[in-house]
């Protein structure tokens, strides 16, 4: 008995041809609901690095100097663990327990945090605070490792998300996932040069930097500067 126009079936091609159209569509959906998940988590992280600059101008209105750097070897349970520690050393990651904020990024590392130790002194006698408006910072943000101009210098401090792909960062548990392109470890390591520029496959990091007019202005308004 043969089918009338009416009731035949889809062929192979017919059905081939529509898994094919239904694949395309799934993964270009697949694809754009993964680039709008990677945008919201980077908007998350650079709300998080400005959340992180309005702290530090916060602590040092209220000590009279920015924090120093938490030591970044320890583990999340060790009882010093996100403390200011100002005897180690300059270079390490936010002081989070000692701001009252998150450990770590989006991405589960935490912030490289480099002040400059000008701004971390205690104030001396009844100074209001450890810096004056002469007071001067070295770090530096340039667009590339290799590029000598500058983004902006003369920083007191400088906060580095290490993106998505962590490189150059601190885990919870201490230990660094090490840097491999050269502009990624400018920002990993501990000297007064750091990198922002667009991400690319060799680059994610993220970079906010206390501003010194701002902090200047924070600070005479709050009473701190003369």
């Amino acid at each position: 008995m043969t089918r009338s126009p009416t009731e035949r079936g889809f062929s192979l091609i017919e059905l081939s041809i529509a898994l094919i159209i239904i694949g395309l569509l799934a993964g270009s959906l697949l694809g754009q609901t993964t680039g709008q998940r990677r945008l919201h988590t980077e908007q998350r992280a650079r709300a998080q690095l400005e959340l992180s600059l309005e702290a530090l101008y916060g602590f040092a209105i209220t000590h009279g100097r920015l924090p120093c750097a938490a030591d970044p070897l320890l583990a999340s349970s060790a009882d010093k663990a996100g403390e200011e520690d100002c005897v180690r050393g300059k270079s390490g990651v936010l002081p989070w327990r000692t701001l009252g904020l998150p450990e770590t990024d989006p991405w589960g590392q935490r912030l490289t945090y480099y002040p400059h130790d000008a701004f971390t002194a205690e104030p001396a006698n009844d100074a209001r605070a450890g810096f004056s408006f002469e007071s001067m910072g070295t770090l530096a943000v340039r667009p590339a490792a290799n590029n000598s101009q500058t983004v902006a210098n003369g920083l007191p401090g400088v906060i580095v998300s290490h993106g998505r792909n962590g490189l150059g960062g601190y885990r919870g548990n201490g230990q660094l996932t090490p840097a491999s392109s050269p502009d990624e470890a400018e920002n990993a390591n501990t000297d007064r040069i750091f990198v922002n520029r667009p991400p690319d496959a060799q680059y994610d990091d993220l970079v906010a930097w206390i501003v010194p007019t701002v902090l200047n202005t924070r600070m005479l308004t709050a009473g701190r500067l003369p």
